[in-house]
């Protein structure tokens, strides 16, 4: 099967290249750098030239409202119409687990609502994976919610998975057949986000002070103890966070 993965050189896109790769299928890697642009439609024809799946995993650059809703309409916009003309018959995307709550206080997160509604909305048949927070992104979480060397967070409930298993989930999508709606996927353990990140922290030697804060936000989004946590029909992968780390930590 020809599948062509657009942003396909990225921390997900690359991956899952490798992965469909390793299982005999086409998969393209397809970026401004491999001369396709979904943004300026650049290159966009020839690579789908007989393929049968596009997989969507690019993200804007930029998270403020009018920049991330720049990017997704006219990105996806020109995917959806290419993919239409070369008879592309499934359109994965890779989205975020709690878009719906997120996107009532944060412009990025309406940016990425918009996109999965052009999807849904367009004429070729479509699966959207929403996943969980990122183990690799949790230093970032960190940086965002320091308030005087503090770390402040709500006591919420995360259930975040590694990149690997985020891009065996795309991959699994995309070799099936279309849902035409929103499947979950999240990692094996639920934390609460205060002892995430504490532990996160310690394990790269980091002594910042991590507070549980009924009054904080998350990336500036006042969230529910469940926002941030896929629902009963999700899809559980299997690496854990303890195991995650010894990983990174052989890695140096």
């Amino acid at each position: 099967m020809r599948i062509v993965v657009i942003g396909g050189t990225g921390r997900i896109g690359s991956k899952v290249v490798d992965g469909l790769t390793e299982h005999g299928h086409d998969a393209v890697a397809a970026a401004p750098s491999t001369g396709v642009d979904a943004f300026t439609g650049e290159g966009l024809t020839g690579v789908l030239a007989g393929a049968q799946v596009v997989v969507d995993v690019t993200n804007s650059p930029s998270f403020e409202e009018a920049a991330a809703q720049e990017f997704f309409n006219v990105a996806t916009t020109n995917l959806l119409a290419a993919e239409a003309v070369a008879g592309v018959s499934h359109h994965v995307a890779l989205s975020v687990v709690g878009t719906d709550e997120l996107a009532r206080e944060s412009g990025y997160f309406r940016a990425k609502l918009a996109q999965e509604t052009l999807i849904a909305n367009g004429q070729v048949p479509f699966t959207i994976v929403r996943a969980t927070q990122f183990f690799e992104f949790l230093t970032t979480i960190a940086d965002s919610a320091t308030v005087d060397g503090t770390v402040r967070l709500p006591d919420a409930l995360i259930q975040p998975m590694a990149t690997t298993d985020v891009a065996e989930a795309v991959a699994i999508a995309a070799v099936n057949e279309p849902v035409n709606g929103i499947i979950e996927v999240g990692g094996p353990e639920q934390f609460h986000l205060p002892e995430l990140i504490r532990t996160a922290l310690t394990a790269r030697g980091d002594k910042r002070q991590v507070v549980a804060d009924p009054d904080a936000r998350y990336w500036g989004v006042d969230i529910a103890e469940r926002t941030l946590v896929p629902g009963e029909a999700a899809t559980w992968f299997d690496i854990r966070f303890a195991d995650w780390l010894l990983e990174a930590a052989a890695r140096g």
